[in-house]
């Protein structure tokens, strides 16, 4: 038996790069702006060596200044409050600028602190929106989901009357198929805001009568409730691919004033997963006269474009494209469309991939007929930014354009006439941009994956009128991180060049031979690897493991997004290989040639949702590759999973949802595999796994299974543990050596930028 235990700072080092205590080690590496009304100006917190600190920015002026005096103000609150109030660490996350002075909530109650003064005193709030409200815009109402039905509460009087009072269970309004009901549970949240969006002059709002009436329902056993009690049932209304009843979306317009309904006068949409207006596939005209929103056939091939009118329900069809695979408004499903209504109603820009590349075409909205390709080249647009409608020139987010890594986004303009492309950033960089409602400028992160960001304000000419912040790593680099290295490879074809980025060993020494860790996330629906210095939602994990001294892959195979259609194409029909888990294996032997410290004798895996069905994938399909595998989460049969998701790729095809299967290669597993599923986790529901593990006992195959018994998808609360026991298992089972004796991580906190990044 061996003795032998991996140094305990290896795991004490990877805990402070996990996704929760990373961001103390990168000081300046986001801005969040927080926009003050319609005039240009916003305000953000940064982490600085002297604590957190709220900083004003007026872009016009270039000016970037504190918000006020930080130590005044923790004076001015201790005085009032009685409390003690630390300037690096005030209790308030959040601030509301005025003319001359500065509100906040603190200590449960609402402030006031002029800035001549610095004498704080309690004040009324202004009764802003809590986290179930949807204010108007004019900040004074909100809607609300009472039951199934919608209310609308005055902030000027705190009064409530029923929008709706005909909403009832399974039927009800603004509601979505999908709710992350176990994690909502978990903080105390009912349910979530409902979807709707109000018009821009806050008289109505635009929602939909949700119909699950008919939908398959299935079920998780809470095997412990808070209560101390039986078991219980938690039953969803979960549609599978193939079935005949999908949920549905009856629009209707309502004046918050009079109640007056106004329904769309046409068939309900199917409604497969988030509610269309939350995904932004429906909004308001800019006028107000209509709504515009997007429709997909079921299987994928064609995508329109409606206008419903909001004073007398008719629906007509603006223009539609079909395709033979799949059409679509942005490759990343969770993206919002990149479609813009233009003048008035008269025109519309538009998506398309038809040349083999995403780009935008202007159409004419009133005959549907095409009058111009806006951009074009072997490069794809990502983003429209802002439309400057009376100069006619559109400002977007395109990929393709920096050799280095086809997946870097650039800020370019172009004429709405297909005439005077240019790159308004034209560097090397990866540009992550923000838009102020107003679009007079943007806020633009540039980086790369070695290169920290360095924020700024900037005018749609590219010139800098206020710099924010230059990113501080030295934390990050104190603890022995080193920049991820880019490559570029072939695909398993011999031809297709694919992309990622290799984590090195912390200490590492050429010299050395170190077991190599593949971190998959096999899309079609997102990428793996970020092109900027943010790691993106899975790099966080892959830093960690690298620091416990493996050397860990990530990459993006044929099938995921970002590029040209033909990329992704490789995925349609064909969810099996998703991610490309055969380029995966071309991308480690191309690599390990010229490497010789990657050691293909010792090579593991681990993913969690489509990165635990790819472990598996490939650790079934390649295993003279995949030694070792930890699966947490993992969809591995999609025939029995959700249809916004297994459609999309598969449609309704039989023998495709067989390959992707992966209940049907259990038997070829050899290596050692731990699988881990959370108990209630209300979105890859558990039985995917039990499916799994009953093929890999038929077929007399070891394994290990860890099921959390309260844990949903995410396994918020507890990531410590599950964290723990992944690293265990990698470290047992490919460097041969026992993980620290007794080493526990610390619970990490309820994150809540998490949770808005995955549900948006």
């Amino acid at each position: 038996m061996n003795t032998e235990h991996l140094d305990v700072s290896a795991y004490r080092t990877a805990e402070k790069l996990l996704r929760h205590n990373r961001a103390q080690l990168v000081r300046g590496g986001r801005v969040r702006p927080q926009w003050i009304g319609d005039d240009g100006r916003f305000w953000y917190t940064v982490d600085t060596a002297a604590g957190r600190r709220f900083i004003l920015v007026d872009p016009a002026a270039g000016t970037r200044e504190p918000a006020f005096d930080h130590a005044r103000l923790a004076a001015a609150l201790a005085a009032a409050s009685g409390q003690d109030v630390d300037a690096a660490a005030l209790p308030f996350a959040a601030i509301e600028p005025c003319d001359d002075a500065v509100e906040f909530d603190a200590f449960d109650a609402h402030w006031r602190c002029p800035l001549d003064t610095y004498v704080c005193e309690k004040a009324e709030p202004r009764m802003a929106g809590g986290f179930l409200d949807v204010t108007s815009p004019d900040g004074k109402q909100a809607v609300f989901l009472r039951d199934h039905d919608l209310w609308v509460r005055s902030y000027e009087d705190g009064s409530e009357r029923a929008l709706t009072t005909d909403g009832e269970a399974d039927n009800a309004y603004g509601t979505s198929p999908f709710s992350p009901t176990v994690l909502l549970n978990k903080v105390g949240v009912p349910h979530l805001p409902p979807a709707l969006a109000w018009s821009p002059d806050s008289t109505r709002v635009l929602t939909h009568r949700t119909d699950m009436r008919e939908v398959r329902t299935t079920h998780l056993v809470e095997a412990m409730p808070a209560d101390g009690g039986a078991p219980r049932l938690l039953t969803q209304r979960y549609a599978f691919p193939g079935d005949e009843r999908l949920p549905l979306g009856s629009f209707v317009i309502l004046d918050v004033t009079t109640g007056e309904a106004v329904p769309a006068r046409t068939e309900p949409e199917p409604i497969t997963l988030m509610s269309p207006i939350t995904t932004k596939w429906a909004w308001w005209a800019e006028d107000g006269s209509a709504v515009y929103y997007l429709s997909q056939s079921r299987d994928v091939h064609t995508l329109s474009l409606h206008r419903f009118d909001a004073a007398t329900g008719e629906v007509s069809t603006v223009l539609t494209e079909s395709g033979k695979t799949r059409v679509e408004p942005h490759q990343l499903m969770a993206h919002a469309p990149t479609v813009r209504v233009l003048s008035g109603g008269d025109e519309v820009l538009w998506y398309s991939q038809r040349d083999g590349w995403g780009h935008l075409y202007l159409y004419d909205a009133h005959t549907g007929e095409v009058r111009g390709q806006v951009t074009s080249g072997q490069w794809a647009v990502q983003e429209i930014l802002h439309v400057d409608e009376e100069r006619r020139v559109v400002y977007f987010i395109a990929s393709g354009l920096v050799a280095a890594d086809p997946y870097r986004r650039s800020v370019c303009r172009a004429g709405l006439d297909g005439s005077g492309f240019a790159r308004i950033t034209d560097d090397e960089l990866d540009h992550v941009v923000t838009v102020p409602r107003s679009g007079r400028y943007f806020v633009d992160s540039a980086s790369t994956p070695d290169t920290p960001p360095t924020i700024t304000v900037r005018g749609w000419d590219g010139r800098v009128l206020v710099e924010l912040e230059r990113a501080d790593i030295s934390g990050l680099i104190a603890t022995g991180w080193t920049p991820p290295e880019h490559f570029r490879v072939k695909a398993a074809d011999g031809v297709t060049d694919i992309h990622g980025v290799i984590y090195r060993p912390h200490g590492f020494d050429p010299d050395k031979s170190y077991p190599v860790i593949d971190h998959p996330y096999p899309g079609p629906h997102m990428r793996r690897v970020s092109a900027s210095f943010e790691p993106g939602p899975f790099g966080f994990d892959a830093e960690a493991v690298a620091a416990l001294g493996f050397v860990v892959v990530a990459l993006d195979g044929r099938g995921t997004p970002g590029r040209d259609k033909a990329f992704h194409d490789a995925s349609f029909g064909n969810l099996a290989a998703a991610g490309g888990m055969e380029d995966h294996v071309a991308a480690l032997r191309q690599l390990a040639a010229d490497r010789p410290w990657m050691d293909l004798d010792r090579v593991g895996i681990f993913g969690i949702s489509g990165g635990g069905f790819a472990t598996v994938r490939a650790m079934c399909a390649f295993p003279e590759v995949y030694k070792v595998g930890v699966s947490e989460a993992g969809n591995h049969e999609n025939r029995n999973y959700l249809t916004a998701w297994a459609e999309v790729y598969d449609g309704q095809d039989e023998e495709a949802y067989a390959r992707s299967s992966n209940v049907e290669i259990a038997d070829q597993l050899e290596g050692k595999l731990l699988l881990v599923h959370g108990g209630m986790d209300d979105n890859v529901h558990p039985h995917l796994t039990m499916r799994l593990v009953d093929r890999l006992i038929a077929a007399d195959k070891d394994f290990e299974l860890l099921i959390v018994p309260g844990a949903e998808h995410l396994f918020l609360g507890y990531e410590h543990y599950v964290t723990r026991r992944r690293w265990d298992f990698l470290v047992r089972h490919l460097m041969g050596v026992e993980p620290p004796e007794g080493y526990r991580l610390a619970p990490a906190p309820f994150d809540l930028q998490l949770v808005a990044d995955v549900f948006g």
